[in-house]
């Protein structure tokens, strides 16, 4: 390891150091060093694990343990890939090019692309130019089986039954299989059945699915004995990052490979794993010395990232799993800011403060927005943090939204492009053949389909022969033309033509930049604009691939992850949810949505919570910050078009209150006064919290709203002594702008809640904990009560239907 280090130039040592420092600890020395037999590397968060992986592969090669070929490593994002690929070429040089590394999917479709005349089902087998299909492609054909069988889509949703099968994938259980361990409720016959169409309308459109990606290889290696042993003798040292996210699948291909010589290093962090929903299996890593007895285990448990109060606060959570192996993260780096907890009244409060923050971050601790990350638990939340970021010039990106490859346009000029190296791909023909409209209706289309189904072929062998299916002459030239087209494109790919000439005649020849159709003149050019930058990201491609095809090309799109949209380079707030942030870090990051059924989620009817994985999810979005760390939460919140009172998340009693400073911003409920409806805001200056209340004391505004001084020790005022430190007012609601939709007789404190309406006596006996029915819900418990008068609430849990906020004047909610 010493002479690798020595090797080094100044320019390397940079490029390779980070900052998790120039020399290599005791540990991670050890996990570079120790390569024979298997290995677990188990790598808290920020520990400097990419380090160790790619010194342990620059290691290999310049101990001339392996050739470049004979090395695996396999990761879960091509930015991941990527990064370990240029810190291996900065620590030797591009021997590490040849090195076999990339995501599962990548490596495990290179190598059935390879073997792709093996995979058989009945007449058909695959080819080396099969179609990738993404989810959406997936669900489309599975909405045409479910046609085929004369099932209503929206009776059995597509998206339903593709996870189901995506689930019975990975967990390596075929469609008889299946069929034999499945009910025998209409919904599940349904999935059988169309997981057994599915299965053989995949290989008979040259096509599979990301879940195929890892399955074929063990059918491949299972019934190609031969094939098995060429791999295993090829990949002599086999590297896993990120280990416990691995899916059953996964942990079996990867164990077939490792079979000869065993040489399996693993790294992972059993505390971040987050992806069961996707089906990864936590006991992977858990009882990898079960499976490998004779496995070193090495923990890497200093934490170059995080300052001591963050590490601190990660640490009070997660040690209340009971899963989880064990290990204490530690940290030479400073002790740090104390962590914020902004307590909100509701998502909009909750994002102008957040955004105000972020301006405060910026100006006083010199933080630039592309180091900042907004977190949250689901996708929905972000919109109302980028309507109040639009309304601060918070200059943003959305990571997981809507791509420029998600774009109808984008995908229509895709599906073209698929049929040109799978024209059996019967996703992407059915989706264009009539796009430009030709004339080929949905008439002419179902009795083609009819077609290729009777006959036991892909539509587009049915498309060659239209005699005796009542075809309009119409639609039967325009269906040859469309023919003819894709026909004249793969001769010209064929004879060299390059990719982006031929996509360039593709969109002219086939009338779809003509046709192209937008609300506005400015859609249409927008939509214009997007097929010439398709065109330009075509010829990028070209130019700085080794050896550019339209079938790789496709490939890479097929397998470009959500993680790899994010660009830390872009002068931009980044937004993600807390999945989509796995690996990645900054120096600012801000938690929101901190509330019970949210985060943590709520679990689907049926299920029991996870708690554990949900609490993993906290670790991790805790360990991405680096300096500053929010939290945030609101009292309640907009779902399904009402208003419903939220509980603050169990995770922040978890939480070590001694690196916790709480910024309240709790509203006052005020009753009408006589000068008009009271409005104003409250805020704590000098450890005084003060509260300005409109119609009272106050000078009288247009309308009948006038604007009180704030005051001191005064019970209608608001007021009440604190111990919070200067500078503690929420500066966003001061009396120049006005809170977003705010309500008469609505005020802000940061304190408490003031009731003035008498309660009904009716409402007496329905307090917390009491056991209610309701005529819809059926049997359920109140969880809270919030004393509002006559408009008074209670939140109440019910087992079916999980938390639901009712007033109790129209709840009709009878006490048991």
């Amino acid at each position: 390891m010493d002479a690798l280090l020595q090797k080094l130039n100044d320019q390397q040592r940079q490029a390779v150091t980070h900052t998790e420092g120039p020399v290599l600890i005791v540990e991670q020395r050890q996990a570079v060093t120790h390569t024979e037999g298997p290995v677990l590397i188990v790598a808290g968060a920020g520990s400097g694990k990419t380090r160790v992986l790619t010194h342990r592969i620059a290691y290999l090669l310049q101990m001339e343990r392996a050739r470049p070929d004979q090395i695996l490593a396999l990761t879960f994002t091509n930015k991941a890939a990527a990064e370990m690929r240029e810190r291996i070429s900065a620590l030797i040089d591009d021997t590490a090019s040849t090195v076999w590394m990339g995501t599962f999917h990548s490596v495990f479709s290179k190598i059935l692309r390879g073997e792709a005349d093996k995979i058989r089902l009945g007449e058909y087998s695959l080819s080396s130019g099969y179609s990738i299909l993404d989810t959406n492609a997936s669900e489309s054909q599975i909405k045409l089986i479910l046609e085929e069988l004369k099932r209503d889509p929206k009776q059995f949703p597509p998206r339903m039954i593709r996870n189901a099968i995506s689930s019975a994938k990975n967990q390596l259980i075929g469609p008889a299989e299946y069929r034999l361990r499945s009910g025998d409720t209409t919904f599940q016959r349904v999935i059988s059945d169309v997981y057994e169409r599915y299965a053989v309308e995949l290989i008979k459109m040259n096509s599979m699915d990301f879940d195929d990606l890892l399955v074929k290889p063990i059918d491949l290696f299972r019934d190609h004995p031969e094939v098995l042993e060429k791999y295993q003798q090829k990949f002599k040292y086999i590297l896993i990052d990120e280990y416990q996210d691995t899916n059953h699948a996964q942990y079996v291909v990867t164990k077939q490979l490792a079979g000869a010589h065993k040489n399996l290093c693993v790294v992972g962090d059993d505390a971040q794993s987050i992806y069961s929903f996707r089906g990864a299996d936590i006991s992977n890593i858990l009882d990898f010395k079960k499976d490998y007895p004779e496995a070193m285990e090495i923990p890497l448990e200093v934490n170059y990232r995080s300052t001591k109060r963050i590490l601190q606060c990660a640490d009070s959570v997660i040690k209340r799993n009971d899963a989880r192996l064990e290990k204490t993260l530690r940290t030479n780096n400073a002790e740090g800011e104390p962590i914020i907890l902004l307590e909100n009244f509701d998502e909009r409060d909750e994002a102008n403060r957040v955004a105000q923050h972020i301006r405060d971050v910026q100006y006083r601790d010199g933080i630039k927005f592309n180091e900042m990350a907004v977190l949250f638990r689901t996708n929905y939340q972000s919109r109302v943090l980028e309507e109040a970021f639009r309304g601060r010039d918070i200059p943003h990106q959305v990571v997981g939204g809507l791509s420029f490859y998600d774009r109808k346009e984008i995908k229509d000029a895709l599906a073209y492009m698929t049929l040109l190296v799978n024209p059996r791909n019967n996703v992407a023909l059915h989706r264009v053949i009539n796009v430009p409209s030709r004339g080929i209706g949905k008439k002419t289309l179902n009795e083609l389909l009819a077609k290729a189904s009777s006959k036991n072929m892909p539509l587009w062998t049915a498309l060659a022969d239209t005699e005796g299916l009542g075809i309009r002459p119409q639609a039967v030239s325009a269906i040859r033309e469309f023919r003819d087209l894709i026909v004249e494109l793969q001769g010209d790919l064929a004879g060299g033509v390059s990719i982006s000439k031929v996509f360039a005649k593709l969109m002219q020849r086939s009338g779809y930049l003509n046709a192209m159709k937008g609300e506005h003149d400015f859609d249409l050019q927008a939509r214009r604009d997007n097929i010439q930058e398709l065109q330009n990201a075509i010829s990028y491609y070209e130019t700085y691939s080794k050896n550019p095809t339209l079938q790789s090309y496709l490939q890479e799109l097929s397998l470009f992850s959500d993680t790899d949209k994010y660009d830390e380079n872009k002068p931009a707030v980044t937004l993600m949810t807390i999945h989509a942030s796995k690996g990645l870090e900054f120096s600012a990051v801000w938690i929101v949505g901190m509330e019970e059924n949210l985060f943590p989620i709520a679990p689907r009817e049926g299920e029991e919570p996870n708690l554990e994985e949900e609490r993993r999810l906290m670790y991790v979005a805790i360990t991405r910050a680096k300096e500053r760390l929010f939290f945030s939460h609101c009292k309640q919140r907009r779902k399904f078009g009402e208003e419903q009172v939220q509980l603050r998340s169990r995770f922040l009693d978890e939480v070590d209150a001694g690196v916790v400073r709480t910024e309240s911003g709790a509203t006052i409920r005020q009753k009408q006064g006589s000068f008009g409806h009271g409005s104003g805001f409250g805020g704590r200056v000098d450890g005084i919290s003060g509260g300005l209340r409109g119609g009272m004391n106050g000078h009288a505004g247009s309308g009948g709203y006038g604007m009180g001084s704030a005051g001191m020790g005064s019970a209608g005022m608001g007021s009440s002594l604190g111990d919070s430190e200067p500078g503690d007012i929420d500066n966003d609601h001061d009396w120049r702008s006005p809170l977003p939709n705010r309500r008469p007789g609505i005020s802000r404190s940061p304190s408490r809640r003031i009731e003035y309406d008498h309660e009904p006596e009716e409402f007496a006996p329905y307090v917390v904990g009491a056991e209610v029915m309701h005529t819809k819900f059926g049997k359920g418990k109140i969880i809270q009560r919030e004393n509002l008068g006559w408009e008074t609430k209670v939140v109440v849990f019910f087992r079916t239907h999980g938390n639901k906020t009712m007033r109790l004047r129209a709840a009709k909610l009878q006490v048991l």
